[in-house]
């Protein structure tokens, strides 16, 4: 018996790298876990911590995450400090040495993308929950989406190398995919570029950037920080001046200050998810552009915004 024992773990160190299982893989959002099932296919099992409905920066750490971690093989978070309130403790926590900030399976997807609004300048708490390294949103530009992937794709195939052509080309299909989607967004969002909306939170920027939206101010006097009367009506006057008929509000913020200001205004106030898995309809990366561009356009044209 102890033969057999021994030939099965000499077995095991010798068996290819293709031969070692799925990667197990947890994302810190579900909008870096569809790109991840796009590149890894059945070669990764993948789950994420972080619900679309939730608010990303605020995630409630639960032992079950631990466990998770515990078990991955690769982290992939945001980064931008996105998750600085939640994520870092339970990595350690796990105490598992693969997927610390560093080693070879933790993965930060911004690294190659484009990040808007990076401060300049001394920050301070007085500025609200401002992101030192820019705005951690930036899934929300296909363009970075495409980055996402190249980054997930290059750290499986470091991770099994003997499995690296079948992720460069889910990769490959993955990009086409979203190219071509990608042009009949831009295409169906055309007739309304330079449409001017508030916001409640910062999620939008980039997917402002991409698609011609003009955002002109934020329920939030300052990131993180809840409406003032002051700064609301601030708010209702500038918009009324520049006849702005949309506010877009993401799930897990309070509708009642928006529902106010839509009614002093006019204005349509838009749920729309920033994140897959936001509303029950938007289960993968392409559905989310799918489900917020098809509920902009009937919101823009029902307010005959401009």
């Amino acid at each position: 018996m102890k033969y057999i024992v021994l030939i099965a773990a000499a077995l095991a160190i010798a068996a290819p790298v293709s031969a070692q299982g799925k990667l197990n893989v947890v994302a810190a959002t579900e909008d870096l876990a569809s790109i991840a099932r796009e590149v890894g296919g059945d070669r990764v099992a993948v789950e994420a911590i972080a619900r679309g409905y939730q608010d990303p920066h605020f995630v409630e750490a639960k032992p079950s995450f631990i466990l998770k971690l515990q078990r991955a093989d690769v982290l992939i978070v945001v980064g931008r400090e996105l998750e600085i309130g939640w994520l870092p403790p339970l990595t350690q926590q796990s105490r598992n040495a693969k997927i610390q900030p560093g080693a070879d399976g933790y993965l930060d997807a911004s690294l190659q993308a484009q990040i808007l609004e990076i401060p300049t300048g001394q920050i301070t708490r007085a500025m609200g929950d401002v992101h030192p390294l820019g705005n951690p949103h930036y899934w929300l530009d296909p363009e970075n989406g495409k980055r996402i992937a190249k980054q997930i794709a290059d750290k499986f195939s470091a991770l099994r190398p003997n499995d690296r052509a079948a992720f460069q080309q889910r990769l490959a299909d993955f990009t086409t995919r979203l190219d071509t989607a990608e042009k009949g967004w831009l295409a169906k969002m055309a007739p309304y570029k330079g449409t001017k909306i508030v916001a409640y939170h910062r999620s939008f920027p980039n997917f402002a950037d991409r698609f011609g939206l003009d955002i002109i101010g934020y329920v939030e006097p300052r990131p993180g920080i809840p409406p003032t009367p002051q700064h609301t009506l601030d708010l209702i006057n500038e918009m009324k001046r520049q006849n702005v008929k949309l506010v877009l509000v993401e799930p897990y913020f309070d509708l009642k200050t928006p529902n106010a200001i839509g009614r002093e205004t006019g204005a349509e106030v838009l749920v729309m998810p920033p994140s897959v898995g936001g509303v029950k309809e938007v289960t993968d990366y392409f559905k989310l552009f799918d489900y917020d561009i098809n509920l902009l356009i009937e919101a823009i044209k029902k307010v005959g915004a401009k």
